[in-house]
């Protein structure tokens, strides 16, 4: 439910903004492969956060290969590369925060400061699993908020970005189908889920309304999604990561 959101926090340094939307690597094109894309993107985050020591080295060589095509040239608005660290360290730290919003509108409750220590504690292997070193990484969740909010100055969203990430909120990369019944929705839902500082930059507007009714709509679906069986709760990433294993065992391409 908070994929979208997540993207356009990424998205909105503008180093991975630009990166994303000029980047030549058709195989990763959202707009392309949509279902490819999706499947990457969540076969990282399942290898990150559950995978073995060998599983991320072997999905981080996997995905270097693409990375290294992607480097901004002379015409590009700002200078970026996917193998940059700090740039690495801003899309990580972005997946945690996602993480840890979605759990507290599901929950309809703010962790305590113990609670949101020890669920930071497992999640530097969102950044170490590709290049950010070990030591860049916060050492606490104190420090991981000191640099979340000295990042916040660095947000801003060009147009170009704006109108890719608005394509991505509103569903277009998908067949009519799906996208007529679930953009709006998906709109609603993205919006809510992101930081103030990130709906200005996009330009989404935002009510006390809106925000009762994002309210009444997550804690729904967290009162059935927090209560499911293990197995359930986790999906899909276990279903992920059992598919990597597959693909890593049958020799099929992996990004």
């Amino acid at each position: 439910m908070a994929g979208a959101a997540n993207v356009v926090m990424q998205l909105a340094r503008p180093g991975v903004g630009y990166g994303v939307v000029e980047s030549s690597v058709d195989s990763g094109n959202l707009f392309l492969h949509p279902f490819k894309r999706a499947r990457t993107t969540f076969t990282y985050l399942a290898v990150a956060t559950s995978g073995t020591a060998q599983d991320k080295r072997v999905y981080r060589r996997a995905v270097d290969r693409a990375h290294a095509r992607v480097r901004s040239t002379e015409r590009s608005p700002v200078r970026y590369n996917a193998f940059d660290p700090e740039l690495q360290l801003w899309v990580a730290a972005c997946l945690y925060k996602g993480f840890e919003d979605a759990f507290e509108a599901l929950s309809g409750s703010r962790l305590s400061d113990a609670q949101r220590e020890a669920a930071y504690a497992g999640a530097a292997p969102l950044g170490t699993t590709l290049q950010v070193r070990p030591e860049s990484w916060p050492a606490s969740r104190a420090e991981f908020g000191r640099y979340w909010q000295s990042q916040l100055e660095h947000v801003r969203v060009d147009e170009p970005v704006r109108e890719h990430l608005m394509a991505v909120v509103e569903l277009r990369f998908l067949p009519a189908v799906l996208r007529v019944p679930l953009a709006r929705p998906n709109r609603f839902v993205t919006t809510g889920f992101l930081p103030p500082v990130f709906r200005e930059q996009m330009r989404l507007p935002w009510t006390e309304r809106d925000q009762r009714r994002f309210d009444r709509f997550t804690r729904a679906v967290g009162a059935v999604a927090l209560r499911l069986p293990g197995p359930l709760r986790r999906f899909p990433f276990n279903a992920f990561l059992r598919d990597f294993r597959w693909r890593v065992r049958t020799g099929r391409r992996l990004v």
